[in-house]
């Protein structure tokens, strides 16, 4: 057992867990994600969110009852509950969420919600890039080719989805390179290859000589033929979910994936801006209030099937 003090000296990430069921995390690590459902079986989904840069943990899930938190931050530190208008948000009379995260309580409350607090790497360095390469990469002080949610996806059968893997953003993030497919998609609407010569270059290279280019290519045309299927039928979040800005867009984007069941196991969501050099307690709150609202709506919109997907944030 560590105690409060430790804790305080060694904090300086939070990572959530967000998901209906505690039960399914075991076996899917031990056995890999499965890509073949049986009778009656939902399909298991992990969604990987890095809050680029380095997330304050003490102020997001701050230990209000310590003594110590206040007296080593008199200008940043969170109200205590309570306070009228601006208190934070107690969660056992130990801890608090930061005031900017009151849509996440309700998650909290139902236990569907989990922090898992002081947690980190071994390696010492104090470069956020670094760090960040570490966790993608899945390693402590090194890099690698591949990435830790790559190699969480199992050994692809000839008639698997090539959007097993999804990144929703600009770019395929470290954490989802590797030998499984994967890709990047930023806007359903505009997700497309070659434009109109698009028949054209699948065809180009459904005759190319190079195995391996020929199956890539192929998953690429199939994905682009899943998503025009999906951009066909309108889309309305469900129970009343609202996304707002673009860490919003992006968690309404996966949902509706996530809905049509195309096949995504794992995906991955970039949220930047978490270097808060100066001036963090207006810059925190205007984070943490896009950070929960994206989240509370994201588990709203998917109602029911957050029983078979788990969201896991870190920084």
């Amino acid at each position: 057992m560590r105690t409060r003090r430790w804790f305080l000296r060694t904090s300086g990430l939070a990572v959530g867990v967000l998901g209906a069921s505690d039960l399914w995390l075991k076996p899917a690590s031990a056995q890999g994600l499965s890509t073949s459902l049986g009778p009656g079986r939902s399909r298991k989904v992990l969604v990987a969110v890095l809050q680029r840069g380095a997330a304050d943990g003490l102020n997001i899930v701050a230990p209000f009852s310590e003594k110590r938190y206040y007296q080593l931050r008199p200008s940043i530190a969170v109200q205590t509950p309570g306070q009228q208008g601006n208190g934070s948000i107690d969660l056992d009379g130990n801890f608090a969420f930061h005031q900017a995260l009151q849509q996440l309580k309700p998650l909290w409350d139902s236990r569907q919600l989990a922090v898992v607090h002081a947690v980190g790497s071994p390696d010492t360095s104090r470069s956020h890039f670094d760090a960040q390469a570490f966790m993608e990469s899945g390693t402590a002080g090194k890099t690698t080719e591949d990435g830790w949610l790559n190699r969480a996806l199992a050994r692809a059968s000839e008639n698997a989805s090539p959007l097993r893997g999804v990144a929703v953003g600009t770019t395929l993030p470290r954490a989802l390179r590797g030998d499984r497919g994967a890709v990047a998609l930023d806007d359903l609407a505009k997700f497309q290859v070659g434009g109109g010569t698009s028949p054209m270059l699948e065809r180009l290279y459904a005759s190319a000589g190079d195995a391996q280019l020929k199956g890539q290519a192929g998953g690429m045309f199939e994905a682009v033929k899943r998503i025009e299927s999906i951009r066909q039928q309108p889309y309305t979040p469900a129970n009343g979910a609202f996304y707002n800005g673009e860490f919003g867009r992006r968690l309404q984007q996966l949902a509706r994936l996530i809905k049509s069941d195309v096949g995504v196991e794992v995906a991955f969501v970039d949220l930047d801006g978490w270097d808060h050099h100066a001036n963090e307690v207006g810059q925190l709150g205007n984070m943490l209030n896009q950070f929960g609202q994206g989240l509370s709506s994201f588990a709203r919109d998917l109602g029911d099937r957050m029983a078979d997907v788990v969201v896991v944030t870190m920084s």
